[in-house]
């Protein structure tokens, strides 16, 4: 079947969810207590162990299924606008995710700063060690190509469609 990468990961969102909770069941009926005088056979919960283990099975076959699909089109598919591929911009985002956070900190320090010290008469300063002015670009720019690069892997993932054995 075709889909998007978006479509994929709710598909695979989907299969582990019904993994959980087939899971989740299994839990709760595989084993039960009675009290002594209680008919076993009248509280036994409904469990079957093989439908159980071949249904977790076939949801594990097809998890795997699509997440392959899903890395080999992440890992052979560009990023419109950017040389490099799915994968990468993947770690792309939060390595300037995290430059756009420095920059923003960096950006809103005073030029100079007062320290205060308790016990002490001594005065002093804490200066910046760099260009302001430069550090506020940055950000700017780092900001903008965040937003650029954002907008270009949602444009991919909600448009290109890919084939899924699922």
């Amino acid at each position: 079947m075709l889909m998007t990468s978006a479509e994929a990961a709710k598909y695979l969102r989907k299969l582990k969810e019904e993994l959980a909770s087939l899971e989740n069941r299994e839990n709760q009926s595989r084993q039960f207590t009675i009290s002594v005088g209680e008919k076993e056979e009248d509280l036994r919960p409904a469990y079957d162990y093989a439908a159980c283990r071949d249904a977790m099975l076939a949801l594990e076959e097809k998890i795997r299924r699509v997440k392959h699909a899903l890395n080999v089109f992440n890992c052979g598919t560009e990023v419109p606008g950017f040389a490099m591929t799915v994968d990468q911009m993947l770690v792309y985002l939060p390595q300037l995710t995290a430059r756009k956070n420095k920059l923003a900190l960096m950006k809103d320090v005073l030029p100079r700063t007062r320290v205060t010290r308790y016990n002490s008469n001594l005065v002093e300063y804490t200066l910046i060690n760099y260009d302001p002015e430069q550090v506020t670009a940055d950000y700017e720019a780092a900001a903008d190509e965040l937003a650029r690069a954002q907008n270009a892997l949602d444009i991919l993932n909600t448009t290109l469609r890919f084939e899924v054995d699922a």
